[in-house]
């Protein structure tokens, strides 16, 4: 089996950098970034070799000596060490960044033990509070986690071309640390048939932009409940046969849908597993939902009109039993109440609920919520 890695940037990332120099070259300029040391150390064991990854500008010139840089870097590996997290390398850049020498990051000449084939790169990561971090990870062919404020680092990261590239941007290293151990949750499916053509990417933790656009109106307003009611991050494009009618649109993204959440709830880890009552003005929505593995559907909904908007109302069971199948859940549906809009937006909008409910994991607890030992 291959090993896995995860290279840690140094300064900005483990320790504060120093606003003025830049360089940490004297004890009094050593500080942790808060949560570091105990994110590391929960790291530490889990099968992946922790690798330091840093330029030093300079590093052994008279700018920068090796005298001023040693005693802080060693207490700070010491600190680390008392911890459980011990470095198997440390690779250290001395350049300056006008010398464009092949082994400054993101340059990868530092790195040629690991890209040898004896790595899974595909399964490392990077962690950098710069976008030459992302670079890096993308040069590398692993996975990047910019350390930065999550809406702005999400902009840089974009702009920068890098989103495919780095699955995480926050500023919170618990954040880091449940996602290396947990696993990222997201899917991305594609299905196409002679009927409906669909791309869909989602996000259980709610990282990134969403757009819904299946070409029903009143469809796509009822799966953005989902992104504002459930947290998820959706992305979803369906480009269906309606000139013959609704149903396929509505049945295979319903299928797609449910493949995605299956897939992106992985090996269930952690997660709550259950599942929301609600009301919406005169009406009242009750959804409950066991991600246990075996599909069933009940439906308790009456609807007088034959179309809501632009969907026939005989097509909202066949959506959620659609999913149930597919997501491979328990799926338990009914409403009362007497405005027709209401009803389906208040069912949607529980469903929304009980897949947040349901899907939220527990970072302090890392069990699957079963009895049997099996989901």
């Amino acid at each position: 089996m291959k090993k896995k890695a995860i290279f840690v940037d140094r300064d900005g990332t483990i320790i504060t950098e120093p606003p003025v120099d830049y360089q940490v070259d004297s004890l009094e300029k050593l500080r942790f970034v808060p949560g570091a040391i105990s994110a590391l150390s929960s790291l530490a064991g889990l099968g992946y070799e922790l690798v330091l990854a840093t330029n030093q500008d300079g590093l052994g010139t008279d700018s920068f000596p090796e005298a001023d840089f040693l005693p802080p870097h060693n207490l700070m590996l010491e600190t680390l060490r008392g911890e459980g997290v011990e470095f198997a390398d440390q690779l250290i850049d001395r350049s300056f960044e006008h010398e464009n020498l092949p082994t400054r990051k993101p340059r990868t000449g530092m790195f040629g033990k690991y890209t040898g084939g004896g790595y899974d790169l595909g399964s490392s990561y990077v962690i950098g509070d710069r976008l030459t971090d992302i670079e890096l990870a993308r040069n590398l062919g692993a996975k990047g986690i910019l350390f930065a404020p999550a809406a702005d680092g999400r902009q840089r990261v974009a702009d920068a071309g890098l989103s495919d590239n780095c699955v995480l941007v926050t500023d919170d290293w618990s954040e880091i640390a449940e996602l290396v151990r947990l696993g990222e949750r997201t899917a991305s499916v594609s299905r196409r048939t002679s009927e409906t053509a669909i791309k869909l990417e989602l996000d259980l933790d709610g990282r990134g932009d969403s757009s819904v656009s299946t070409g029903l109106g009143f469809f796509d307003h009822m799966l953005q409940q989902i992104v504002h009611h459930a947290g998820f991050a959706l992305r979803l494009a369906v480009d269906g046969d309606l000139h013959v009618d609704e149903h396929h649109t509505v049945e295979d993204t319903a299928i797609v849908l449910g493949e995605a959440v299956r897939t992106a709830l992985g090996n269930k880890m952690g997660i709550e597993r259950y599942g929301f009552v609600l009301p919406m003005d005169e009406c009242r929505a009750m959804v409950l939902v066991d991600f246990g593995g075996r599909p069933e559907f009940v439906w308790d909904a009456e609807f007088q009109r034959e179309r809501i908007g632009d969907v026939p109302t005989e097509m909202f069971p066949h959506f959620f039993k659609s999913f149930a199948f597919e997501a491979r859940c328990n799926l338990h549906i009914s409403a009362t109440g007497d405005n027709e809009h209401h009803k389906i937006e208040g069912i949607f909008k529980a469903f929304a609920r009980a897949l947040r409910a349901a899907a939220r994991r527990d970072r302090f607890a890392c069990t699957l919520p079963s009895s049997k030992g099996v989901l």
